[in-house]
Order: structure tokens, then C-alpha cells, then sequence
């Protein structure tokens, strides 16, 4: 059989599997099948600025149709892979279609937690994943809509800042004592609260939804506490989940994502799964992981091809996220967690300032807003696995350069 290269989903981790496959010289048979009818996108802009209006639809596309033309790619869209015979390594699509291969990359990503509530199949009740998810949301956009957002994370908040800004009464409802809590410190919750309230958003915290109500479409959200919330709109933003269903089925690994190795291989050699859908090994942080991030997308793309294409590059990086709201720019490198001191570097009354993490003296994480030299810094930093002067680094008057350097020339001797 000739050389076929077969991927199941058509996302970010998939156009960069393709691009990678055709850098690395693999001149064999590649087979996209995807299940929207997009050629593969980026999909941070989604909540941002392709919601408002800023960012154009072919602007999203990582490449064009004439790309995967030139680049001998037979695309699927609008087309899901039902199953896999893994004896005969072969696919099976809608329509009764089938392709062989020789390699199997599984790229299904992840799909919305959508609420089992009364009322949640209303009209005007939206998520936010894909494209279309957009537009239908945009229909609704108007200036002077009642928005309520349930969710206080990165979606809901870039959403709730697009919305105010474009005329809309935003509300958004979180079930937490504060917003991101999942990924940043109290300080930086406490920041990114006041930033909203100025710009109009009203934020209710420790507030339960228990469903909504309408005749036909949304007309409130009916609260925990007994009370409600009218609203034209919603758009619920409460987390993603893997699809590992083809996997389960065809009998592969799975743990809350697909299991794979550093190379990206699942349980059955001839398979490799990459992006959101992946548990993998992080050999820097010395655990497994799923990561929902652009960054975790492209580098797996990447090691899958070098894997095919005969020339292995396992993967071992520090994740690194990001989140625009506003005019302020949030990036995060590494994870954090409550069990982790945390230090602040400057004044957030400048919407500029650093939140380090330390385990002990050793930097495992930092959110930077608006502060990229301090976000570059410390990405080599926690891959050096430098360690830093404490008192130092929370003086706003030490070189923070300087003090990198110093850390990383400790951690190279």
C-alpha cells in the first residue's frame, strides 16, 4: 500500500500536522476528514476579534484551498469518521466511504460542556466553539440586549468585554468567588474584576444558575438563590471536554483524553492523536497533562509529523497561554496553583504588573498582563528551571533582566 497518512479532525493541531508532514518530507497520500465544513482555523480570534466584527473569516484560516491543493491533500469536510478497524487499518466516513492507511492521527480536539438545565435548549442560548458558533451569536449582538454570560473564565470574559463594548447590558454569572479562578491568583481575579465593573460589565460571584426560561427563546436565567436575571441572551462558557469516542470505540488508551506518548503515539503504534483530545507527558513538569491550548496544538502537530517523517522530536514544553480583554493582554506561562507562593512585580493600578509563582526559590509559573518582556523571560526561566531571589524580584526597583540572566546563568553552571 502506498504510504496514507489519514487525520480525523480538521483543527488548529491538524493544519499544523499537514504543514509539518509536507516540511518534513513525507511526499506520501494525506486524508483530512473534518466535521465542519471549514478548512482548519485558528480559534482564539472566535471570543475576540472575529466576534466583534474586527477580523475577517479568511483570516482565520490557517491556510487557503489552493494550499492544500499544491500540497496533494484530499479534504473531507462536513464529513465525520464513524470508526476505525484498527486489524485492517482502515476509517470509515459518513456516506459508507472508506480510506486505508498506514498511519492514523486522531486530532478530534475537544467539544463544549453544555448545561443539562431547565430550559436549555431555549432560542438564544448560545455556545461558543466553532464559526458558526459566532455568526449565531453575532445574529443576537445587538446594542442595548440584555446579555447574561454564565461562566467567569477566558471565554466568558473576552465575550462579556466584546459585548459591553459594543452597546450590549452584560452580565456575567460566575459560581466561583472570583473570575479565572481556576488559572490565576486572587490578585490577578481581583484586577481583572475592577477592569470589567469600569467598563460596565456587572459581575455576580457565587451565583449558581439553576435554568432558564421563555416561551420559545430566552427571557431570564433563573438563579440559585431563588431570584432571576432577565435576558435577550446568553452565551455559556463553561469549559471543553475531550472527544474520545473514536479512540474509546477502536479499544485505544483513554483517561479524561487520549493517552499518547512523548511522541504523540497512542496504544496502538500505528495511531497518534495530538491537540486538545491528548493526555501526555510533560517530562519538564514530571507529569501527565491535557492542555487546551493553541501552543499544545501546534507543537504536537509538529512532533506527530517529525515521528512520521522518520526524525523524532519528542515533545517537552512549558505550556504557555493567553487572553485578550480589552486593551489588556494576559499571558500565562506554566501552571500555577494554590499551593505556590505567589509574588507580585509592580503596581496593577499601571495595568502593568507580574504574578510569579515559587515553589520555594524555583519559578514554576507566571501571568503577565501587559508585561511581555516579563513573559518571555520567564519562559526560559521555568524551562531552565531557574531559581530567584525572592525578595529581589518583588522589589519594583531591582533589573528584572538582570535577575533573569543571573538565574539562568545559576541554573546553566
Amino acid at each position: 500500500m502506498t504510504a496514507c497518512i489519514a487525520i480525523a479532525g480538521a483543527g488548529h493541531a491538524a493544519g499544523q500536522l499537514i504543514a509539518s508532514l509536507r516540511q518534513g518530507g513525507f511526499d506520501g497520500r494525506i486524508v483530512l476528514a473534518g466535521e465542519e465544513p471549514w478548512l482548519p482555523y485558528q480559534r482564539p480570534p472566535l471570543s475576540k476579534k472575529f466576534l466583534s466584527g474586527e477580523l475577517a473569516l479568511d483570516r482565520l484560516l490557517l491556510r487557503h484551498q489552493a494550499w492544500y491543493a499544491d500540497h496533494r491533500v484530499d479534504l473531507h469536510l462536513e464529513t465525520r469518521v464513524t470508526g476505525i478497524d484498527r486489524a485492517a487499518r482502515r476509517i470509515f466516513l459518513d456516506g459508507g466511504k472508506t480510506v486505508d492507511y498506514s498511519s492514523l492521527v486522531l486530532a478530534t480536539g475537544s467539544r463544549v460542556r453544555r448545561l443539562a438545565l431547565p430550559g436549555a435548549e431555549l432560542d438564544g442560548i448560545h455556545y461558543l466553539r466553532t464559526i458558526d458558533d459566532v455568526h449565531a451569536i453575532q445574529h443576537d449582538f445587538k446594542p442595548g440586549a440584555r446579555l447574561a454570560v454564565v461562566g467567569g473564565g477566558y471565554i466568558g470574559l473576552e465575550v462579556a468585554a466584546v459585548a459591553v463594548t459594543h452597546g450590549l447590558e452584560v452580565t456575567v454569572l460566575e459560581a466561583a468567588p472570583r473570575v479565572m479562578s481556576r488559572v490565576v491568583s486572587e490578585p490577578v481575579s481581583s484586577f481583572y474584576e475592577d477592569e470589567h465593573r469600569k467598563a460596565g460589565v456587572t459581575l455576580r460571584l457565587d451565583c449558581g444558575v439553576r435554568g432558564f426560561s421563555g416561551t420559545g427563546r430566552i427571557e431570564s436565567v433563573m438563579l440559585a438563590d431563588g431570584s432571576s436575571l432577565p435576558a435577550d441572551l446568553a452565551v455559556v462558557g463553561v469549559g471543553v471536554a475531550p472527544v474520545c469516542e473514536l479512540a474509546e470505540d477502536a479499544g485505544l488508551a483513554c483517561d479524561d483524553g487520549i493517552v499518547v506518548d512523548e511522541n504523540c503515539i497512542t496504544s496502538d503504534p500505528d495511531i497518534l492523536a495530538i491537540g486538545d483530545c491528548t493526555r501526555h507527558p510533560n517530562p519538564l513538569l514530571g507529569r501527565r497533562l491535557r492542555l487546551e491550548s493553541v501552543h499544545n496544538a501546534q507543537e504536537q502537530g509538529k512532533t506527530a509529523a517529525a515521528w512520521l517523517c522518520g526524525k523524532p522530536r519528542p515533545y517537552a514544553d512549558i505550556p504557555w497561554f493567553w487572553s485578550d480583554q480589552y486593551d489588556l493582554k494576559l499571558q500565562i506561562v506554566g501552571l500555577s496553583g494554590p499551593e505556590y507562593e505567589a509574588v507580585v512585580r509592580g503596581d496593577p493600578a499601571t495595568r502593568s504588573f507580574a504574578v510569579f509563582y515559587l515553589d520555594g526559590d524555583r519559578l514554576v509559573a507566571v501571568d503577565a498582563i501587559n508585561s511581555a518582556r516579563e513573559f518571555m523571560l520567564s519562559k526560559k526561566l521555568i524551562a531552565a528551571g531557574a531559581r530567584l531571589d525572592t525578595a529581589r524580584l518583588a522589589d519594583p526597583g531591582s533589573d528584572f533582566k538582570a535577575l533573569a540572566a543571573a538565574a539562568l546563568e545559576a541554573a546553566a553552571g
